[in-house]
């Protein structure tokens, strides 16, 4: 019977530990979502609901940080985007990794930059808020021929 009793508590602890887990990993994709609207709709303060002050990005042209990220907002065009293929994990309590695609639509600076990107980020949980601390994106390379 104690042998019955600790395994039933055993899955208990387990499901609920899985299930916490998977509410944050969607909160993480839904912040994620809105971290892209808020950038295409050059809604800063939005934006920075989601992402931390501190921020890191790392692109092909550079590295970029909060006060890169708001100035280089104003140069993009989004017209649309969709996020595919996403993915997360986690092996501590307060940071999720994130990796997708995004399909983008727009310009940046007046040049055309539509094409699907791969993606990622991490996310720290900062009090009850998970945030964005690190993101980067890449646009995919053209098929081999």
């Amino acid at each position: 019977m104690k042998e019955y009793l600790a395994y039933v508590v055993t899955v208990l602890v387990a499901t609920i530990a899985v299930s916490i887990a998977g509410s944050d990993k969607d909160t993480v994709m839904a912040n994620e979502k809105a971290a892209w609207q808020a950038f295409k709709d050059k809604k800063a303060d939005d934006f920075k609901k989601v992402v931390d002050k501190d921020i890191r990005c790392v692109y092909p042209d550079g590295v970029s940080n909060m006060a890169k990220e708001l100035a280089d907002m104003k140069k993009w065009e989004i017209k649309s985007f969709s996020i595919g293929d996403f993915d997360s994990f986690s092996d501590e309590k307060d940071v999720i990794v994130s990796t997708y695609t995004v399909k983008v639509e727009g310009t940046f600076d007046g040049k055309d930059v539509s094409g699907t990107y791969n993606a990622g980020s991490v996310w720290k949980k900062e009090g009850s808020e998970w945030l964005a601390i690190c993101h980067t994106n890449i646009l995919q390379a053209p098929p081999a021929k």
